[in-house]
């Protein structure tokens, strides 16, 4: 048994559905399909919770626009006049109607909860024309929402998987169908509460939601599609020597993904680990080719530089008013701060006198956090900065990197490197 994972960009549109069924009809055996809204849907439905949220008066429109974009794919996949379109069409008409009216409710909502519930409405979209296509050509696939299948705690937007309850959800709805040789698709990113209510893992959870499905039926191992050949050192948007890594293992994927790696979910590896699944990194674009296997511990870690590079950092150091130390207490607070106005910390490091953080800049509130520290300790910080992580770092590596610019901070373990640098004229 094996798990796939489809990413919007391998199904943005009707020839990308076509050249995913096209790779499916190749394959053997029985497997678990995951995937996710397509294209840039997740952002467009952002942006529309957002629009009526505020009322904003163009909110129509781009409910119009979503609802046509996805008309527009639906049309080019089936043939008019048929069984299926007529089927199709009005689950897509019903699934939009019911969308409309979550937006309408959406204001009486916390935020978060109105989020998960009408964002998750992406892989809903996407998996209705996906699933009817593959079935319109021979594939045995069934469809079984992921709310019903994962598990999680109510905490909207970043649910935590309640493993064991989801485990025995999984192997029961699951097993029976692939053991009768079925296909089984499903949603990525998305899990309920057992109240209700749709929660979802976090943004780019459709990764984490193969692993947890991997882990509950003892796959044998599990692909990830991109639209790049594996693996990469580098994102090519930053980096133009870029190399695929043949093989690298899970701590490896571990340190890269929780450092910011966009390749692989930073959650995606423990479930995978703890029962020894091997995961693939396999392109769509060129399906043919191996990509890259992240595997057991015990085989030896590849040595080539790994970069990942995060933009729009802010350095902020907190000193005490008084010139004493930065205590546990005080870091509890700055702490608890953090939490409150939801900033995220990619980098920290203490003295006597300071405690310094690199927050990323497109997340949170930081006008607030800083206007209740300061209220507490003297703060001074610096926008716009570049965070630059090298794995399997060498002296020349990290030379070549800074290129002259000034460095604000810098951290070093044995592996791996981190610099916060000022950004480039």
């Amino acid at each position: 048994m094996e798990v796939y994972k489809f990413g919007g960009a391998s199904v943005k549109g009707a020839e990308a559905v076509r050249h995913v069924a096209q790779i499916l009809a190749k394959e053997q055996g029985p497997k678990v399909l995951v995937f996710s809204a397509m294209g840039k849907t997740t952002n467009a439905l952002e942006a529309l919770l957002n629009a009526f949220f505020r009322q904003e008066p163009d909110r129509a429109e781009a409910f119009k626009k979503l609802m046509t974009d996805h008309i527009a794919i639906f049309q080019a996949l089936f043939t008019p006049d048929t069984e299926r379109y007529a089927l199709v069409q009005g689950l897509l008409r019903e699934r939009f109607e019911q969308l409309y009216q979550r937006l309408l409710e959406a204001a009486v909502l916390p935020y978060d909860q109105a989020y998960d519930q009408i964002v998750s409405y992406g892989e809903r979209l996407s998996t209705l024309l996906i699933v009817n296509y593959l079935q319109e050509n021979g594939l045995p696939v069934e469809m079984i929402d992921a709310a019903d299948l994962i598990r999680t705690d109510s905490r909207f937007r970043e649910a935590n998987v309640q493993w064991e309850t989801t485990v025995k959800q999984i192997r029961a709805a699951v097993l029976p169908l692939l053991e009768q040789g079925k296909w089984v698709l499903t949603q990525g990113f998305i899990g309920g509460d057992g109240q209700g209510h749709t929660t979802t893992l976090g943004r780019e959870g459709s990764d984490y939601s193969a692993a947890i499905l991997a882990h509950s039926i003892d796959a044998r191992q599990m692909t990830i599609w991109k639209d790049v050949p594996g693996v990469l050192n580098a994102d090519p948007k930053y980096f133009s020597n870029t190399c695929k890594l043949a093989h690298i293992s899970y701590s490896d994927a571990t340190e890269l993904a929780y450092f910011g790696a966009s390749v692989i979910h930073p959650k995606t590896i423990k479930p995978l680990q703890n029962k020894h699944i091997p995961l693939y990194v396999r392109s769509f674009i060129q399906p043919d080719e191996p990509g890259t296997w992240v595997g057991l511990d015990d085989v030896e870690n590849t040595v080539v530089p790994s970069y990942i590079f995060k933009p729009n950092q802010i350095l902020l150091s907190v000193y005490p008013k008084d010139f004493s130390f930065i205590e546990e207490i005080g870091l509890a607070r700055i702490f608890d701060l953090l939490a409150r106005y939801g900033m995220k910390v990619n980098l920290m490091q203490n003295s006597a006198l300071s405690f310094s953080l690199c927050l990323d800049g497109a997340k949170g509130r930081f006008p607030d956090l800083l206007g209740a520290l300061s209220a507490e300790f003297d703060c001074v910080y610096n926008e716009g900065m570049d965070l630059v992580t090298i794995r399997h770092y060498t002296p020349a590596v990290v030379e070549q990197i800074v290129a002259g610019r000034a460095v604000l901070l810098e951290q070093r373990t044995r592996h791996t490197v981190q610099l916060v640098v000022a950004r480039k004229a």
